[in-house]
């Protein structure tokens, strides 16, 4: 009788543990509930916390600005960076078709004149091959989820996305070495010169039709073109380099998160900018000047181009005595 006794007591113990332990998780539940919110409303009203870090920001638990910020990335940069790419490449090929290529009067001489050195052509790659990759990567990073994730697999995304931030991360070093060297070493050549003014009114002369037609303005080392694209790359060069490094290594500048997301808007709009130059840079390079490509390939430019395209300095060379022939 006192074993059956003992199960009935052990049991009921067990009956009013249990109710016990119910009640109290829906008043423990409810408390959570209600401190939540008052937690969130609190850290919305700029309310600290405390913790061991000794960051400057670690004592911030959440954003407070305004987060309409973030509709920026998907209604404006995105289709921005889109447009920068392959909007500037429709446009010349549409040109091209029209107007055809700027060629050299009476063909190449088959004289190759010095213009730049061996280091020159290693800094100018060391430049331009990162920022391609990195082109193509930002424009997966910035508008891959918008323009690219609709149509393809979840797993293909996946893998495209990781390698796209993988060859993001590890380009960006060479190409702000590159830029580094380009922005000091080729300053001098950049300087913007009177006769630059009417280069730009007739297009530098490469307009094949109308009043333009047959006109080859006046250009030194570098034509009004070339110097517009290397300040555009100087100084948005510089946004894009000193926002990414804080993107890069944030244990090492421990940005606050509103500069987190300030940095990440001019990085986007830096990149769009050095895009759309980059592809004019690019097609005038490769495809609208008829020898063009050679000065970057083997540092020397075919006598035609230079009188024709750079005829200041073509003439400026054989007047001082350092005009070099390839032998």
């Amino acid at each position: 009788m006192n074993k059956w006794l003992k199960h009935i007591g052990v049991a009921i113990a067990l009956f009013f543990s249990v109710s016990v332990f119910a009640n109290a998780t829906d008043k423990v539940g409810d408390t959570i509930e209600v401190n939540n919110g008052q937690i969130w409303a609190q850290l919305k009203a700029g309310e600290e916390g405390r913790t061991t870090s000794t960051s400057e920001f670690h004592g911030q638990a959440i954003n407070v600005y305004d987060l309409r910020v973030l509709d920026l990335r998907s209604d404006i940069l995105a289709p921005a960076m889109m447009a920068a790419l392959f909007g500037m490449i429709i446009i010349f090929v549409l040109f091209i078709k029209v107007n055809g290529i700027s060629k050299l009067h009476g063909g190449y001489s088959g004289k190759l004149v010095y213009r730049w050195s061996k280091f020159d052509v290693s800094i100018h790659w060391l430049g331009a091959i990162p920022c391609l990759l990195l082109i193509l990567t930002g424009l997966t990073l910035l508008a891959g989820r918008f323009f690219f994730q609709p149509y393809i697999g979840e797993g293909f995304w996946a893998g495209l996305v990781n390698g796209a931030k993988q060859i993001h991360d590890i380009m960006a070093i060479p190409f702000m070495i590159g830029w580094a060297l380009m922005t000091v070493l080729w300053a001098k050549n950049q300087m913007p010169k009177m006769y630059d003014l009417k280069w730009m009114m007739v297009v530098g002369g490469y307009i094949n039709f109308g009043p333009f037609k047959g006109k080859h303005p006046d250009a030194g080392f570098a034509n009004a073109g070339e110097k517009l694209w290397f300040w555009a790359f100087a100084v948005f060069g510089l946004v894009v380099s000193a926002s990414g490094m804080l993107l890069l290594f944030p244990n090492l500048f421990e940005p606050s998160r509103t500069l987190s997301l300030v940095a990440l808007i001019l990085h986007s709009v830096g990149a769009i900018i050095i895009t759309a130059f980059s592809i004019v840079h690019i097609f005038m390079a490769t495809v609208m000047s008829e020898g063009g490509m050679e000065c970057m390939v083997s540092g020397y430019c075919d006598e035609t181009w230079a009188s024709q395209h750079h005829n200041l300095w073509f003439d400026e060379i054989k007047e001082n005595g350092t005009l070099k022939y390839k032998e």
